[in-house]
């Protein structure tokens, strides 16, 4: 690995260990991301949130941190989906699996039509995902409220629809997890959704629900939560 590289993120707690580091240099020297680039939006729970150059475009870069995420709060979510039903308990193995999850997730959603950023690759601890916004990052709904917070809530629902629709559930959804984007809603953290067969993918849905619900209600938007409940899971 270059040494160079390397000594670039030689300061950075938390996210780039040398594992992660050998990662990152692998990814752009594979072009997913101009080396030199890297610049932070934002730090979640579990991950750092970083945008990057690639050509005439950004991408984000989502990286878990492998010794700070919470493995077990992340064991607990994925044990009971059934595309990972024989995962072994251990730390490493379960945050590459919840990054690849995230990526399948994703795919799964832009697949239903569901406005959500593009997954690019992933490897191991590390997602690579198109970037959401103009020459920022577009601002999630807590901080950018929409103009028309009907309508922009209606979407909202119908983006909900469309996942449920192609057989999964959010299930992470809030103010924090849905951007702003020229009064378009963009869904993103998929890393917790989940196929419907999954066990309390109702409840899920129910939280999703609720919390959209009651951020919009704050708006003077009018909201019936079983009814939502009902129309999101009609096969109409």
């Amino acid at each position: 690995m270059a040494k160079k590289f390397r000594e670039r993120f030689k300061t950075e707690e938390n996210v780039f260990d040398q594992f992660t580091i050998r990662n990152l240099f692998v990814l752009s020297s594979k072009d997913f991301f101009e080396d030199g680039t890297l610049s932070p939006v934002s730090i979640g729970k579990e991950a750092n949130i970083f945008s990057a150059s690639r050509g005439d475009e950004k991408v984000i870069l989502k990286i878990y941190r492998l010794e700070t995420a919470d493995f077990k709060k992340m064991y607990d979510y994925i044990r009971v989906d059934p595309r990972y039903e024989n995962l072994a308990k251990k730390r490493r193995k379960i945050i590459f699996a919840w990054a690849q999850r995230e990526y399948r997730n994703l795919l799964a959603a832009r697949n239903a039509l569901v406005k959500a950023p593009l997954p690019i690759t992933f490897m191991k601890n590390i997602l690579v995902m198109s970037f959401v916004g103009d020459d920022k990052p577009s601002m999630k709904i807590k901080d950018g409220i929409p103009q028309n917070p009907k309508q922009f809530f209606e979407q909202i629902i119908g983006n909900i629809k469309k996942f449920y629709s192609s057989g999964y559930v959010h299930g992470d959804l809030s103010k924090f997890n849905i951007l702003n984007y020229n009064e378009q809603p963009v869904l993103i953290d998929f890393s917790q959704a989940s196929p419907l067969r999954a066990p309390h993918a109702g409840e899920m849905l129910k939280r999703d629900i609720h919390n959209v619900c009651e951020f919009f209600r704050r708006l003077n938007v009018k909201t019936d939560e079983e009814e939502l409940f009902a129309n999101v899971t009609s096969k109409k």
